[in-house]
């Protein structure tokens, strides 16, 4: 009977070391960003995915941030149908779409190159390529708001924008972190 019980405790010892271990590197990881508890809110829903893998982590937290940032899109979006805006703040909104329409492709084609690195001789110009374009999304995020920069449009959709923008620009933070770490080896 003892043998039983402790094959019993090896087993069960073994199904949850994974996930705390998983837990514990995404916990160190996220504290290594400029916001870790926004972080680890977005991305320990996919804990069994992300595993240990500094790789992982980051094409994972790319795709969060795509998804993000489409959903951010649609919103704002429907909130210019739902809402009454004036001409100004409907032309700095279309600008700040095209924006984040932008940022979405360069988060796309970050995510797709990340599925196709493998270490060699072309790693690090594959990785550099990367951050790049994680960089750029995340200056098309800042792009977006300036169009509400003005005195003249301080109301409602200038905070809804300033708000969902800056959640994608921080994802975005969040991901360029996790790509130049794993760029670094």
């Amino acid at each position: 009977m003892g043998r039983a019980i402790l094959a019993w405790l090896i087993l069960l010892s073994l199904a949850i070391c994974p996930i705390k271990s998983n837990t514990i590197f995404l916990y160190k990881s996220c504290n290594k960003t400029l916001y870790p508890q926004l972080c680890y809110v977005y991305l320990s829903p996919y804990l069994s995915r992300i595993g240990t893998s500094p790789r992982l982590l980051a094409q994972t937290a790319l795709a969060a941030t795509l998804s993000a940032t489409r959903s951010t899109s649609r919103n704002l979006t429907t909130y210019s149908r739902t809402h009454k805006i004036t001409k100004r703040e409907s032309g700095a909104l279309k600008d700040c779409l095209e924006e984040i329409s932008d940022s979405a492709y360069e988060l796309h084609i970050s995510m797709v190159e990340m599925g196709k690195v493998r270490s060699g001789s072309d790693f690090l110009f594959n990785m550099n390529s990367i951050e790049t374009w994680v960089s750029a999304a995340l200056t098309d995020d800042d792009t977006c708001t300036d169009g509400f920069s003005a005195k003249s449009m301080n109301g409602e959709l200038k905070n809804v924008v300033r708000k969902q923008v800056l959640n994608i620009a921080h994802l975005a933070s969040i991901a360029l972190s996790f790509v130049n770490n794993y760029a670094k080896g």
